[in-house]
């Protein structure tokens, strides 16, 4: 079997929402499509990659060195001999061949890309859920048939007061999830205090049902102050309060805030989560580590990620990936993850999940075609179908 096409695009997820970082303005993504010589189905085997939000496309670099390394490739040098049929792993190597080590962040995006539509080619070839195939190489044999989802919103928008908060939270209620989280650290203490206080009314009062996010706006100080004004809530989790690269920071706040804490959405490899459960404080009890596998390299390295925290005495159970996608699902489901992100209505239509499965009592089930189960959602498919029409 050999790759006979592969094919580039940027897509637009813009719009006017902003965290307490950046605003959403100019988001776009980079979106693959990869065809293969093997057919199923009648029809000729296709893979779709894209990258998650709050990463920019990276066109430059998967033109100009990770793409033209895969069509360089001998096919013979892509296959997995046992199974006949590619070997993301083999493929990685490919991708990553005169890399030199250190600098993720946009190459990691880059990869993690292509590495996505490559495992949902590898998952179509064996005519198997991608769930299913991960539980089978990688698990325990059994993939879950639900996972957990949160909807994660609470975005500043321009004009949004606290009526229009309470609104947009009963919404992901009526959606049939159960856990809510919000942006803060975009406004005044005070006022973050008010608008957590609006959703907690919507949430009858449960602080175990929000998350908030400051996604690494604060310095010591000010993550400390929030840490203080935060834990009467009883939140489910205080998440990325300062850069995500000052454990320092970090191991400081465990130290006072009693709460379960979240990060790792903004690192991409598995030395970067070594470093992060070496040196940043985190409690394997109650803390949760948010690894993004389409940013982080692809499922490739997410699975070396996942050893680095066995290794380290986490379970996987604490990983709820950044993402909010059906790639992101499909490895919760497939390795037993804590579940996976969601955004409602958001960064459409790559975010989401399968169009007829809904959301209840905050968990969704897994889509049983085989692949990701991108077919399963007809916008995404209309919108590859624009971007790759001959």
């Amino acid at each position: 079997m050999r790759i006979l096409d592969i094919q580039e695009a940027t897509a637009s997820i813009a719009s006017d929402i902003r965290n307490a970082y950046i605003d959403f303005s100019r988001m776009d993504v980079s979106v693959v499509k990869i065809t293969t010589d093997v057919v199923r189905g009648g029809e000729r085997v296709v893979g779709y990659g894209f990258n998650s939000n709050g990463r920019y496309a990276q066109s430059g670099i998967l033109r100009e060195r990770i793409l033209p390394r895969l069509r360089e490739a001998p096919p013979e040098e892509l296959r997995d001999p046992e199974r006949d049929n590619l070997d993301p792993f083999r493929a990685w190597d490919v991708m990553m061949r005169n890399e030199k080590p250190g600098g993720h962040g946009e190459r990691s995006v880059a990869v993690g890309v292509v590495d996505m539509a490559l495992w949902d080619i590898v998952a179509k070839i064996e005519e198997k859920p991608l769930h299913s195939l991960l539980a089978e190489r990688f698990g325990d044999g059994e993939a879950e048939s639900h996972a957990f989802v949160y909807a994660a919103g609470g975005y500043y928008y321009p004009g949004k007061e606290l009526q229009g908060l309470r609104d947009e939270m009963r919404g992901y209620l009526d959606l049939g999830y159960d856990t809510v989280k919000m942006k803060i650290g975009g406004a005044p203490l005070a006022e973050d205090l008010k608008r957590i206080e609006a959703v907690l009314e919507v949430l009858d009062g449960d602080g175990s049902r929000l998350a908030v996010d400051a996604n690494g706006r604060f310095d010591l100080d000010s993550a400390l102050a929030y840490a203080r004004a935060l834990e009467p809530y009883g939140l489910r989790w205080y998440e990325e309060a300062g850069d995500p690269l000052d454990f320092a920071l970090q191991a400081v706040l465990g130290e006072i805030y009693p709460g379960p804490m979240a990060t790792g959405e903004n690192l991409f490899s598995h030395q970067d989560a070594r470093n992060l459960l070496r040196h940043a404080g985190l409690r394997p009890d109650r803390d949760i580590l948010q690894f993004d596998p389409a940013l982080s390299y692809g499922l490739v390295e997410y699975l070396r990620i996942l050893q680095v925290m066995r290794q380290a005495g986490w379970s996987p159970r604490r990983c709820i990936p950044h993402g909010g996608h059906q790639f992101a699902l499909s490895i919760a489901a497939g390795l037993k993850l804590g579940g996976n992100e969601s955004y409602p209505g958001i960064f459409a239509p790559f975010g989401g999940f399968a169009d007829d499965i809904p959301v209840e009592k905050g968990r969704v089930a897994m889509p049983e075609i085989p692949g990701i189960g991108f077919e399963a959602k007809s916008k995404l498919m209309a919108l590859y179908d624009r971007l790759f029409t001959s």
